[in-house]
């Protein structure tokens, strides 16, 4: 139900994170191997090319024929079919980053080949797609036609304030599922700035919730340190680790941070659920409880879950229950982007390596290459998305890029979304 923002834009059997190379490198010649498989590069994506030889065996057991498809229909829906490749930067021998020109528009491609005859492709990421002639304008034009209610913010960062550059209806609030784990977060790092705590401190692993994650599957009561719950909790979403955490921290800290790293009406998300609570409160069993959620204030809310202890903790709750359908989507987390923009600023400024370095882990669909730093933590379940991202330019200046979709009605496409952020980092990125 509450998932890590997927990075559908990346297509990598498991070693490809390794095999494709970081950003370009000066006076590297691409093989002929490597220049054969480029050359192929918009036959594959429009589906006249032969995948099955294209790709290597671990890739292909990684990403299936259909999900390929499906992937390049979505992409050519935004900016039509593939044209020609546009330019080849080799990264390495057998690895290079392409611009590949689409109709409407070009994409970055990162490429690798087995050095090994036949040369095939093992990994390929496709790291942002943007129209040609694009414009934050014509990003909001396409967020007001996705079906339901969008808000996106685009903060400047720097000493003082966060100064707004771009938003379109940035003070909305929405659900913003996982992304909730980011005040979890900057609480953990009060504490170990406070001295409270230690980064090195072990807990013993609490209760189960469901997947997003791993810790779930892990031995019960297993130590684990604050540093590695707050890492899986950041860069997999994971929700055993995050309730472990909320709770090692304090309900009442956590709660608080809220107010202290930036958002604007706290009240509308207290107190803050850990994610088996809120699994629980969405379980059609418990429809009064959620109904009487929905309308108390934040003191009434805690009442509701102490008084009711014992009933939510024997709700039985699988990933099945929840199916496809929005459920429940106002019995969540909420903020609006100028919110989370702040929140990012906060952990920024006092993070550290250590918070900053849980953030970059996984980058959210967003490239690299673009930024000198990118951190990210979103969210999604079925009828919400919302991303996060921290970057810093290539210049060394310092934005926040917020933003969400919700469809009460219906589930969400989570690949246009992440498209139409892409976008608005791209344009980001020169500044």
């Amino acid at each position: 139900m509450i998932r890590a923002l997927l990075a559908l834009l990346i297509l990598a059997a498991p070693a490809a994170a390794q095999t494709v190379p970081p950003p370009p490198a000066p006076a590297i010649a691409a093989s002929p191997a490597l220049q054969s498989r480029i050359d192929a590069l918009p036959a594959i994506l429009n589906g006249t090319g032969d995948f099955d030889s294209y790709f290597s065996t671990a890739f292909k057991a990684q990403v299936s024929k259909a999900q390929f498809a499906g992937l390049n229909t979505r992409i050519a829906a935004q900016v039509g079919p593939p044209v020609r490749v546009e330019s080849v930067t080799p990264t390495a021998p057998h690895a290079a980053s392409v611009m590949l020109g689409f109709a409407r528009g070009v994409a970055t491609i990162l490429i690798a080949v087995d050095p090994a005859p036949p040369h095939v492709v093992t990994g390929l990421r496709i790291t942002q797609v943007v129209p040609r002639g694009d414009s934050l304008a014509a990003i909001d034009t396409d967020l007001r036609a996705l079906p339901g209610t969008t808000a996106v913010a685009i903060h400047a960062l720097g000493a003082g304030a966060t100064r707004s550059v771009h938003r379109l209806d940035g003070d909305r609030a929405l659900p913003i599922g996982s992304a909730f784990k980011l005040w979890v977060l900057a609480e953990a790092v009060r504490q170990v700035n406070a001295g409270e705590r230690a980064w090195r401190d072990v807990v013993t692993l609490g209760p189960r919730s469901l997947p997003t994650g791993a810790t779930q599957a892990w031995p019960v009561a297993s130590p684990v340190t604050l540093h590695t719950l707050a890492t899986l909790m950041i860069s997999i979403s994971d929700n055993t680790a995050s309730d472990t955490l909320m709770t090692a921290l304090g309900r009442a800290p956590v709660d608080a941070i809220v107010a202290t790293t930036g958002v604007a009406a706290p009240a509308a998300t207290l107190p803050l659920l850990t994610t088996m609570e809120a699994l629980r409160l969405k379980a059609p069993a418990n429809a009064d409880l959620a109904a009487r959620w929905r309308v108390a204030d934040p003191a009434a809310r805690r009442k509701l879950l102490h008084d009711n202890a014992a009933r939510l903790a024997a709700t039985r709750v699988d990933a099945a229950m929840f199916g496809d359908r929005p459920l429940a989507l106002d019995v969540e987390w909420f903020a609006s982007p100028d919110d989370v923009a702040r929140t990012l600023d906060w952990l920024r400024v006092k993070g550290g390596d250590q918070a900053l370095g849980m953030l970059a882990i996984n980058p959210g669909g967003a490239s690299p290459a673009l930024f000198d730093y990118v951190g990210y933590k979103g969210g999604s379940e079925p009828g919400v998305i919302f991303g996060a991202w921290l970057v810093r330019t290539k210049q060394g200046n310092w934005y926040a890029v917020t933003g969400g979709w919700t469809n009460p009605a219906a589930r969400i496409d989570e690949a246009k979304f992440l498209l139409l952020m892409n976008r608005a980092l791209s344009q980001i990125a020169p500044r």
